[in-house]
């Protein structure tokens, strides 16, 4: 492994490191203010654990990389596909039943 330096503010080289600055400012320092160095490490401290144990990533399959690196994004899909299909089989009977109650109910006669 090499360390390489790469161009700063220059997004073709090191476009992941820039997207996570601009994503860092953008959702944390321009919105929190920081008026010192410590809040300011405060802000950027909240932010990175809520970034990291909170929020949902849609490159990893909507978990968040503290589930995904410790292995629980299976576990996650698993239940996530169990409660997807219950919730197609309960619109589904709730279909069924609207179809029947539309059938026996009858149709009122349109007369010219």
């Amino acid at each position: 492994m090499t360390h390489v330096r790469t161009s700063p503010y220059y997004p073709q080289s090191n476009g992941k490191l820039e997207r996570w600055h601009k994503t860092l400012k953008t959702n944390a320092i321009r919105t929190q203010t920081p008026l010192t160095h410590d809040d300011g490490r405060r802000t950027v401290d909240a932010f990175v654990t809520h970034y990291n144990s909170v929020r949902l990533h849609s490159a990893i399959g909507y978990v968040t990389p503290h589930d995904k690196l410790h292995g629980r994004d299976t576990t996650i899909f698993s239940q996530r596909n169990t409660k997807l299909a219950a919730a197609r089989d309960q619109r589904k009977r709730q279909r069924q039943q609207h179809q029947q109650q539309n059938q026996s109910q009858p149709q009122p006669q349109h007369t010219q």
